[in-house]
Parts: C-alpha cells; structure tokens; sequence
C-alpha cells in the first residue's frame, strides 16, 4: 500500500511539474498573464526541457530507459490537453466578454476541468507506475528534490496555494 501511495504521489508530482510549467509559460508566466505570451512551438520546447531535466536527473539505467516513453508520452498528452483547455477557456471568457456566467454553469465547468485532470493524471500515473517501482533509493531521493526545486521555481503556480495540476491556481476558472 506505502509503495502505491508513492507511486501516486510521485506521478501527481511529475505531472504537475511539467503541466503547470506548461501553464505558466502560456501566459507569459505566473505573473498572472503579464508579460509576452510565448507561441505553442515555445511551449512544447519549453515543456520538453522539463520533461528532459526530470529524466536526466533520475540518471535512468537502461532496463528504466525502456519504461520512460511512456512517462513522457503521458506528461506530454497531459501538458498539450491542458493548453487545450486553457485556450478554450480563454475563447468562452473573450465570448462573454464582461458577462459573467452564472454559478450553476460555473461549478459546471469546474467540474469538467477537474474530470479533464482527474483523466490525464490517471493515464500519467499508469505510465509511471512501473518506472516508479524499477527507482533505485536514490533515484527517488532525486526525483523529490528536482520536484521541490520545480515548485520553488513555480512559486506562482505551486507555491501560492497549488492545489495540485488544474488546482485553482492551476487552471484559471471561467
């Protein structure tokens, strides 16, 4: 059971590093949107570098080297899934304009956010799971720490009352 809780824990963990820092670079960072907003191609270049600097500091063996396509595959979706949503999000508030939607379809709405997440995290976790369990001791020991250091980094995101990937600082509501 400890070891399925790790797992989980370690795959929010990664999932969030690479979704919010998707998140953060689309709107210029987690200044809330001010500053330049960075092209999709930035983005995923951006996204892959995360993703490349988790790998290299878990210093995988070849026999882990085999499990890790399907980690960055599912980091990847997730990231591109949530950019996804954050632009649909962006065209109903620009829709709107002023108007602010009602609470019934607000919860609606969050509720769906939080399905769409709940969904790439699942698939995230299936993708980790075997990676997690071939982790030496201290390829978990590094993987908390690039963790910690990512949240640092994300102050804005994670730092600031992270409520985990699409969290309310996560995805902003609409």
């Amino acid at each position: 059971m400890k070891k399925a809780i790790l797992a989980a824990t370690a795959a929010a963990l990664i999932a969030g590093s690479a979704t919010t820092f998707a998140a953060n670079t689309t709107a210029g960072g987690p200044n809330g949107g001010h500053g330049p907003r960075l092209s999709a191609e930035d983005r995923a270049i951006l996204t892959d570098a995360r993703i490349g600097a988790i790998k290299a500091g878990l210093k995988l063996t070849p026999d882990q080297e085999k499990l890790w396509p399907a980690v960055e595959t599912a980091l990847k979706d997730a990231a591109k899934s949530r950019m996804e949503r954050r632009e649909a999000a962006r065209a109903a508030r620009e829709a709107a304009g002023k108007e602010r939607p009602d609470p019934v379809t607000r919860m609606r709405a969050a509720a769906d956010r939080m399905d769409a997440v709940a969904g790439d995290l699942r698939k995230i976790a299936d993708a980790t799971d075997p990676l997690y369990k071939s982790l030496d001791d201290a390829q978990k020991t590094r993987l908390n720490a690039l963790i910690r250091q990512n949240m640092r980094a994300e102050a804005g995101g994670w730092g600031h009352g992270w409520s985990g990937p699409g969290g309310h600082n996560g995805e902003r509501r609409g």
